[in-house]
């Protein structure tokens, strides 16, 4: 175990870390900038000992107009509630949003728990013209994309 004045200085490493990397993310739109939207959130909870579970929203034209930590939850759980994903989307003005939440199980593939939550919220977005571009799971072993996963896939794409 670390002293005090060491883990201060360690979080304000990591406070500085998290800033430099959402620089970047901020100026410009996310999509085309993945990898640095991954290297930010990993930077941020890979390693965390509770799940947290948050929302990035975006404008019409991708670019990040928020970023929520939503809820924090336990060691194995963060509750997503659709009525507050979309009344903070709302509110902000966003037209898309990401979800985002990690497991300190060190797991990073979805449960069932994960994609219903994620299939609730996808309908109410989507009621109010609100795109759910993606679930993405962070973990310490790496991440996992619900759209990769094919997880996003609407009834009527799965009927053709």
């Amino acid at each position: 175990m670390i002293g005090a004045a060491p883990a201060r200085f360690l979080a304000q490493i990591q406070a500085t870390l998290l800033h430099a990397l959402r620089l970047p993310i901020a100026g410009r739109p996310i999509i085309s900038t993945s990898k640095q939207l991954l290297d930010y959130l990993r930077a941020d909870t890979a390693n965390l000992i509770t799940e947290r579970f948050r929302v990035l929203f975006l404008s019409s034209q991708n670019e990040l107009i928020d970023d929520d930590l939503v809820w924090n939850g336990t060691v194995g759980e963060a509750p997503a509630y659709p009525r507050e994903v979309v009344k903070r989307a709302l509110e902000v003005g966003a037209t898309g949003i990401i979800l985002v939440h990690n497991h300190p199980s060190g797991s990073h593939q979805p449960s069932k728990g994960d994609i219903e939550a994620t299939r609730r919220i996808a309908d109410a977005a989507s009621l109010l013209g609100i795109c759910l571009h993606d679930h993405i799971i962070v973990s310490r072993a790496g991440w996992a994309s619900f759209r990769m996963l094919g997880l996003l896939d609407t009834p009527a794409s799965k009927a053709a």
